[in-house]
């Protein structure tokens, strides 16, 4: 595979849970190659990867989705009962980046290149699109509203705006990368080619979210949309108008996924997958 990378390239990061180990691999094996986009996109999994490629720490999102998983196991049921989310936030964005695997935000805070994070608001259904490289406490608080899935996770909040996860306005955001400037896209999805949701609306239990009924209308139609989504990637793809770099095996992890194993061999398919790309000077 080959495309060209200039100043109109951009990187789109698709979510997906645990899947995201794909994009870590990818972005691993960019990091070892020099690769930097002037734009890059991250949604829910894919804003958590993003942080640590654009600040340039290789490994640490492997290490942090693997090794770590195995020895915290903050993902599951458990969680969920004792904590009121499927996931252990706590950890996930406060101990992790602060003690454990500092996030080298003094590196972020300098580089050039542009990086912005989704998420949806709770009050208009649509997607917001952050760029934050200053504030430690902001850039948190916009990964954790990304990365809150609906229905397992708390509302997060971002300048007091309730929030969920980027993946409910805009899992696949092509248009907006389009938008800026940026036609030149490399897009990394966590589904095999030819993936789509069931083609139906979302049930929501009528206690979930009765003071936001523009977000549940979001959920109800999140399946038509990221399947026009995946659509218009098709599409652009076969016009050779962007660059895929997709899983190619049958995926066999979950999206809260806990076997490691599992875990260690789709970020190697991504590192792999990823190492066939060439990039040319635009």
């Amino acid at each position: 595979m080959k495309t060209k990378l200039d100043k109109s390239s951009g990187l789109i990061l698709e979510g997906g849970g645990m899947r995201g180990v794909f994009t870590c691999g990818v972005l691993d094996n960019f990091m070892d190659r020099g690769i930097r986009f002037p734009y890059t996109i991250g949604v829910s999994a894919g804003a958590c990867n993003g942080l640590s490629y654009m600040s340039g720490q290789r490994g640490r999102g492997k290490f942090s989705n693997i090794d770590l998983l195995e020895k915290y196991h903050y993902i599951g049921i458990k969680q969920l009962l004792t904590k009121g989310n499927i996931m252990d936030f706590d950890l996930l964005f406060h101990t992790f980046p602060e003690k454990i695997i500092p996030y080298d935000y003094a590196r972020y805070a300098q580089i050039e290149e542009r990086y912005e994070m989704v998420t949806t608001s709770c009050l208009t259904g649509r997607a917001c699109y952050y760029e934050e490289k200053r504030d430690p406490v902001r850039i948190i608080d916009i990964v954790k509203a990304s990365s809150s899935l609906p229905f397992v996770c708390p509302i997060a909040y971002v300048d007091g705006e309730p929030m969920l996860d980027g993946g409910i306005a805009d899992s696949i955001p092509i248009l907006r990368a389009k938008e800026l400037g940026y036609d030149n896209n490399v897009v990394v999805l966590t589904r095999n080619k030819g993936y789509r949701k069931p083609d139906k609306p979302t049930s929501i239990p009528p206690f979930f979210y009765r003071k936001y009924p523009a977000l549940k209308e979001a959920i109800r139609h999140r399946n038509s949309l990221y399947n026009e989504q995946i659509s218009l990637v098709e599409r652009l793809e076969s016009e050779g108008k962007l660059l895929v770099i997709r899983p190619e095996k049958p995926i066999e992890v979950d999206r809260m996924e806990r076997d490691t194993r599992k875990l260690l061999n789709l970020y190697e398919e991504g590192y792999n997958v990823a190492s066939r790309v060439e990039f040319l000077a635009g």
